[in-house]
């Protein structure tokens, strides 16, 4: 299942792509489904906590 959906992928792509477009849109499909996951499972942030993070991030303690 997993191989006709990459070839479905990939026949969607134009004729002239490269390598490296195919390997960025199996990345961003991998990282849609991390993160779907992510979701299904309740691993999530709130925004007090994305605030915070962000803030040491950006050096703003």
């Amino acid at each position: 299942m997993l191989k006709d959906d990459v070839k479905q992928m990939i026949d969607k792509l134009p004729e002239n792509c490269s390598i490296e477009d195919i390997q960025y849109t199996l990345y961003v499909r991998s990282k849609i489904e991390k993160g779907q996951k992510d979701i299904d499972e309740g691993n999530l942030l709130d925004h007090n906590e994305v605030k915070s993070r962000m803030d040491k991030w950006l050096n703003r303690q």
